[in-house]
């Protein structure tokens, strides 16, 4: 299975494009679409999203991740093997959180370039070359070369932030396992507990904890980033009264 990450949009042709390579270099693995609308640019937001997201599928799978501003400039393309699953993109920390919330990982820097390469869509051009001969089960030798640890590391601890807002106008933040008593403020506005959409009256704001384990703000029937302004990077206050 190969999975595809990546701040690209639908409206665009660039997953479509990925998607006809790797129906071409792996055309008997499964392809899912995680995610496209990761915050653009953003590798921060990008790998708590990714570390919390991956636990979720198989061991084997492989993760083709892309949030690169830095496409084709000196920065390295990788491969991270991290709790059994496979991930291949740009050594900008979008991989790092899912390597470091996992004692077991691995790492290579991706030393070989296709004649030609693009500049601007290492996406197609270089990872998913990677990714479909790992899915494939042919582990790519010749063309890494083994690394002690990522050249760009995130703190993996959580990050009290708001790093997606979904098309509700859910906004996820990345902070993990808030006990329910916790107080929950984001634009200046406290935030009640709920354990889902019909334990609270239609309109009201509340929090939870969603199903990939994040703290998430959210209206019933509405949407919180409308009602309270908030934006991906706002900041997430968390009191933990134990």
């Amino acid at each position: 299975m190969i999975v595809l990450f990546t701040d690209f949009g639908l409206r665009d042709p660039y997953v479509g494009q990925i998607k006809a390579r790797l129906a071409e270099l792996a055309p008997t693995q499964q392809v899912v679409d995680l995610l496209h609308e990761v915050p653009d640019f953003n590798a921060h937001a990008g790998a708590h999203l990714l570390a919390a997201f991956a636990p979720g599928f198989p061991s084997g799978s492989v993760f083709l991740a892309v949030v690169d501003p830095g496409v084709g400039t000196p920065r390295d393309a990788v491969v991270v093997l991290a709790g059994g699953r496979w991930f291949v993109g740009p050594d900008n920390g979008l991989l790092s959180i899912a390597a470091a919330r996992n004692a077991d990982s691995r790492f290579w820097r991706i030393a070989w370039k296709p004649e030609g390469l693009p500049a601007t869509f290492h996406g197609r051009d270089l990872f998913a070359q990677v990714a479909a001969e790992i899915a494939r089960g042919e582990f790519p030798t010749d063309k890494l070369t083994a690394l002690d640890a990522l050249e760009v590391e995130f703190d993996s601890g959580d990050l009290p932030r708001v790093i997606y807002v979904d098309h509700f106008g859910n906004a996820w933040a990345g902070v993990r396992n808030v006990p329910k008593d916790a107080h929950v403020s984001a634009a200046g506005e406290r935030f009640r507990h709920g354990d889902s959409f019909g334990f609270v009256g239609k309109g009201e704001g509340f929090w939870f904890m969603n199903s990939v384990g994040l703290l998430e703000l959210a209206v019933n029937r509405g949407s919180a980033a409308a009602k309270y302004g908030l934006n991906v990077g706002d900041p997430v206050q968390v009191q933990r009264l134990n």
